[in-house]
């Protein structure tokens, strides 16, 4: 009896958990009210430069920290405008300091099982370090690295189940337009956009990776569509966008994410 309970209480939590994460991702995808994303930083390496940069974050006051990220809300504003999305303001980034211990790292080439037990760990890992006083939609933990001993970055990620992001960044001045560019990336993700990639060559998929697939001629492409978060600039050349102005949301990432897609 004792175990036929406790198997009953175990499955009730489950149920609810998995209720409570529908729910969430439910509510944060209808648009009805902005996206609430909460920015954790971590010195991702260990280094003085990247502890300097989180510094210099850290000592900012509301209205400069508000801008530092105001190309992010500018960005989904613009596009949700472009869309016909009846919200004006679709995001609002909320930075909420620093955090000192690193999230599990991903299995670099894992079963589904120790995936999906890395994305567990990953979850529990973010309920643990989440000292944000309200609610949120979205947790974007950005680990900074030093680009002089860093100058390539593992990838970044964006889970849809927990609504979790972990973004690679470069702590530089000069890089945030690209760190942004990632940082919208993984928003995106955790609100059920895919790739838009081809992950053997990091091409953009035609035409669903195209801001403009039907552009004549095709190339060079101007734009880059942000879940392919690169320009084919040639039939063998792409390049990356180093601001959000350079980027765009396709069609098919609109419907993916419960987007209008009426102007498009």
């Amino acid at each position: 009896m004792f175990k036929f309970l406790r198997i009953v209480v175990l499955a009730f939590i489950l149920v609810n958990v998995a209720l409570s994460a529908w729910l969430t991702r439910a509510r944060s995808t209808d648009w009805h009210e902005p996206l609430e994303v909460v920015v954790h930083v971590l010195n991702g390496d260990g280094s003085t430069v990247s502890q300097g940069y989180i510094d210099t974050l850290k000592a900012m006051d509301s209205e400069a920290i508000d801008a530092h990220f105001e190309d992010i809300e500018a960005f989904f504003a613009r596009e949700a405008q472009r869309y016909g999305l009846p919200l004006s303001a679709p995001v609002k980034m909320v930075f909420a300091g620093q955090i000192d211990t690193l999230p599990p790292r991903p299995p670099r080439q894992g079963s589904a099982w120790s995936i999906g037990l890395w994305s567990l760990k990953l979850r529990y890992w973010a309920s643990r370090n989440n000292d944000y006083p309200y609610p949120q939609d979205v947790q974007m933990y950005v680990q900074y690295f030093d680009p002089a001993s860093s100058p390539a970055l593992a990838h970044s990620l964006g889970l849809q189940k927990g609504m979790i992001g972990v973004v690679n960044a470069f702590a530089a001045k000069t890089m945030k337009g690209q760190n942004h560019v990632i940082i919208a990336h993984e928003l995106l993700h955790t609100v059920g956009a895919t790739d838009k990639y081809d992950p053997t060559n990091n091409r953009p998929l035609y035409p669903s990776g195209y801001a403009d697939p039907e552009q004549q001629p095709r190339y060079p492409q101007r734009r880059a569509e942000i879940m392919a978060g690169r320009m084919a600039t040639d039939a063998d050349t792409v390049d990356e966008p180093r601001k959000l102005k350079q980027v765009v949301i396709g069609a098919t990432t609109a419907r993916e994410i419960k987007w209008s897609a009426s102007t498009e």
